[in-house]
């Protein structure tokens, strides 16, 4: 067929869409180094690209038909197609004799009917086209009898058909005529040129007719394959013999094997390979050495045994890499192709990959296989893939040969940042610069690119009209955590929030975390004396009876602080003590007692002067001076007025400044609990932000007693009780504090004293207006 003639049209063969053959980039294999055949992307046409010679691709007489085959390949989604296009024989070669000119030597006293081998005739072509017949030109002595091979050729041998006489015709020239059967038949000729000579009447004999011999593939060059013996019973030189190949034995055959002409030894004379050839046949003819030779012939069919000599070939037909980590499971990623040209079990290949990949081989087609991902791909544990694909075939011993690929994943947004922690308890010394790091904040995203970039940022949440973006800073880059403020223990003591970090993938994916801020407390608030009280100064004046006993309760020294529980532990020491030997002072509550009774040697006045300090590093202190008068015993103890009732003197000083103290203590009280109740129905939300209410302690003079133990509590509803006792009676004060503040309720034991004075009654008055005022 001409170049550009159409064969077939793929899109309606095959059930393609012909708007998308281009797009799917269609694609022919090379065949034997030639194109001949080409796809029209339009049209989807299969055209002739390059004249197609039948004789040129099919070598083989033994093949019925030609068959061109072809893989068309397409892409998106990958798909294969074998195409088989059977090449019709016609009539284009004549039948040629390998030899122009046949000589033949016959003896006169040759019988009626011999038989002699001719030269056969060679047709290229194939079936019809091939040699049909033969003809022989007119003559009286021969004639030619055609026979048919095993592989379908026609051979003609030349018959006596009468007796010669070399005296009457010593030559006889003949011409054979070949004719195949096509349409117009063609046909070739060849000269047959007979010489008649003297008799031998005697031909070699051959033991058998035929031979059969098995032969191993690769058998070494110069072994033996056969040694054929034939002989002549004639004497002289007409028994002696020389072998040579009949003009039936192929070229071939005669290239494969050397015959000795002397001994009649075959030889293996080039490498013998299965694939090429597996049956030879050769005729071998033994010759007399007479005036008038005879022969005699033999066939020999040698079968070549095939062995496992050929590795198994793979080949990559296409192959998609790189692909996403989330594609789908059995998608196709490869096609490849198994081939071995060995027969039987040496030619049939097994094909297999690594069980540890997630990738599975299937069968799509004879010796085609799909490699498909059996399994979901993470590039986070595996980003690439070696996939070694080996083919073994079934041979004894098996050869095997491994073509390896190389798959690499593209990245997906598929993994939510993680931080180490799912909770930081991040603690910050109070009294901090505001802008200072306070800890780093680090998440990890093993995904790649803008998927494994991350920003930070604090999420709202409102404390008290606050918001935490007012209070803390977050580095959107690395995670740094930044004050903005200074922080006051006593004022805020934690703060809990939550810290988002967000990739920039596409949907962007997102994971917090809580953080939890404790202020760490400072010794940084300085002991507050609160009793005994002063009116002015540091300084406080007692007046105690010279007749006071040992052990007597003079004053006690209370002082209180802020800070937290450790920084406000107070320690009590004398710094300056007039008479060491009279007075004695408790470090843990304050208390200044009489060691010993007075003596007219001590002096009148005497001057103490006492030393709070924390328990800070380092430690802060406060300082009171107490400056002790001595009186004669006129007044009584407190304890004797307690057991003798005292005259009811409305009139009297004592009685007027308690009645005044009374009122205003109740008067104070009153206001409290209103505030406190009001306070309530708002129900205002408690706040740890809210400064801590300093504890106010209510202290009298000497005379009052205050309990000898300390609550410490956290409540927000508790109540800080400060109980004073009066010759009169009891009085209560109870002051709400914040929520997070923490409350000390201190009172010393009764003990005796002095009888209130004027002045007492004045200070208590005050000390309790002032702890009132401060509750409010």
């Amino acid at each position: 067929m001409d170049e550009g003639s159409v064969v077939a049209n793929l899109v309606s063969d095959l059930g393609l869409d012909l708007n998308s053959l281009s797009k799917r980039k269609i694609r022919l294999d090379v065949v034997a180094n030639k194109k001949y055949l080409d796809v029209n992307k339009d049209t989807g046409e299969l055209y002739i690209l390059e004249k197609i010679d039948r004789e040129y691709l099919c070598t083989s007489k033994s093949a019925t038909t030609c068959v061109l085959k072809v893989d068309a390949t397409l892409e998106n989604p990958i798909r294969m197609f074998n195409i088989e296009l059977e090449i019709m024989d016609i009539n284009d070669n004549a039948p040629r004799f390998r030899r122009d000119t046949m000589h033949l030597d016959i003896s006169e006293a040759t019988a009626i009917g011999e038989r002699f081998s001719l030269t056969n005739a060679v047709d290229p072509d194939t079936g019809s086209n091939s040699v049909k017949t033969y003809y022989l030109s007119e003559n009286d002595h021969f004639s030619i009898e055609i026979q048919t091979g095993r592989d379908g050729s026609k051979f003609a041998d030349l018959i006596l058909k009468k007796s010669l006489d070399r005296e009457k015709q010593a030559l006889h020239d003949l011409i054979l005529t070949a004719v195949d059967g096509g349409v117009p038949a063609r046909s070739g000729t060849a000269s047959i040129i007979v010489r008649v000579l003297d008799t031998n009447d005697n031909a070699p004999q051959f033991g058998k007719e035929s031979y059969t011999i098995n032969l191993t593939e690769n058998a070494p060059i110069g072994s033996l394959v056969l040694k054929l013996n034939a002989t002549d019973t004639d004497e002289g030189a007409n028994s002696d013999l020389f072998y040579s190949f009949s003009l039936y034995t192929s070229e071939k055959t005669q290239q494969t094997f050397s015959l000795n002409p002397d001994n009649g030894e075959i030889r293996v004379k080039e490498i013998i390979n299965y694939e090429d050839f597996r049956i030879y046949d050769m005729e071998i003819i033994a010759t007399d050495k007479g005036s008038n030779s005879l022969s005699g012939k033999c066939k020999v069919k040698i079968l070549v045994t095939d062995i496992n000599d050929n590795y198994p070939e793979i080949s990559i037909k296409s192959f998609s890499s790189p692909v996403k980590e989330d594609i789908p499971v059995n998608t196709v990623i490869a096609v490849v192709s198994v081939s071995d040209k060995d027969s039987g079990e040496n030619g049939q290949v097994d094909i297999h990959i690594s069980d540890d990949l997630p990738f599975a081989l299937k069968e799509s087609s004879d010796n085609y296989y799909e490699l498909l991902v059996s399994e979901p791909l993470d590039r986070e544990k595996v980003p690439e893939y070696d996939i070694t694909i080996t083919v073994t075939d079934r041979g004894n011993p098996p050869l095997s040969d491994n073509e390896t690929i190389t798959l690499e994943l593209l990245d997906i947004n598929d993994n939510v940042p993680q931080f180490p922690q799912t909770f930081y308890t991040i603690p910050v010394m109070e009294n901090n610069a505001p802008g200072a790091l306070l800890s780093s904040l680090t998440a990890l995203d093993p995904d790649l690119h803008e998927n494994q970039y991350l920003v930070y940022f604090i999420i709202e949440k409102e404390i008290v009209n606050t918001s935490m973006s007012m209070l803390f800073s977050i580095n959107p880059e690395n995670g740094n955590l930044y004050a903005l403020k200074t922080f006051d223990y006593e004022i805020e003591k934690e703060f809990l929030f939550h810290i988002e970090a967000r990739d920039s993938g596409v949907p962007p994916l997102s994971s917090n975390v809580t953080v939890h801020i404790i202020i760490m407390d400072q010794n940084d608030n300085t002991p507050l004396i609160v009793s005994p009280w002063r009116a002015h100064g540091s300084v406080v004046e007692e007046k105690i009876p010279r007749s006071t006993d040992k052990g007597t309760l003079i004053a006690k020294v209370i002082a209180i602080d802020s800070d937290s529980v450790h920084n406000s532990r107070i320690t009590y020491q004398f710094l300056h003590n007039t008479d060491a030997t009279l007075f004695s002072l408790d470090q843990y509550n304050g208390e200044i007692r009489t060691m010993r009774m007075f003596s007219y040697r001590d002096s009148r006045h005497q001057q103490l002067v006492v030393i709070a300090k924390d328990n800070g590093e380092p430690a802060l202190s406060a300082t009171v001076t107490v400056k002790l008068s001595t009186v004669e015993t006129a007044l009584k103890t407190y304890a004797d007025m307690t057991e003798v009732p005292l005259g009811y003197d409305i009139f009297s000083d004592l009685n007027l400044y308690l009645v005044i103290g009374l009122g205003s203590v109740s008067f104070l009280l009153l206001i409290t609990l209103l505030v406190t109740i009001v306070l309530k129905c708002q129900k205002t939300k408690p706040s740890k932000a809210a400064p801590p209410c300093r504890n106010s302690v209510i202290s009298s003079e000497r005379n009052s007693t205050i309990a000898d133990s300390t609550l410490v509590s956290n409540d927000a509803y508790w109540y800080s009780l400060f109980l004073a006792e009066t010759r009169k009676g009891k009085l209560v004060v109870r002051q709400p504090v914040p929520k997070g503040a923490r409350y000390i309720v201190s009172s010393l034991p009764r003990s005796t004293g002095l009888t209130e004075t004027s002045d007492s009654a004045a200070s208590t008055l005050q000390a309790s207006t002032t702890t009132s005022s401060s509750s409010s």
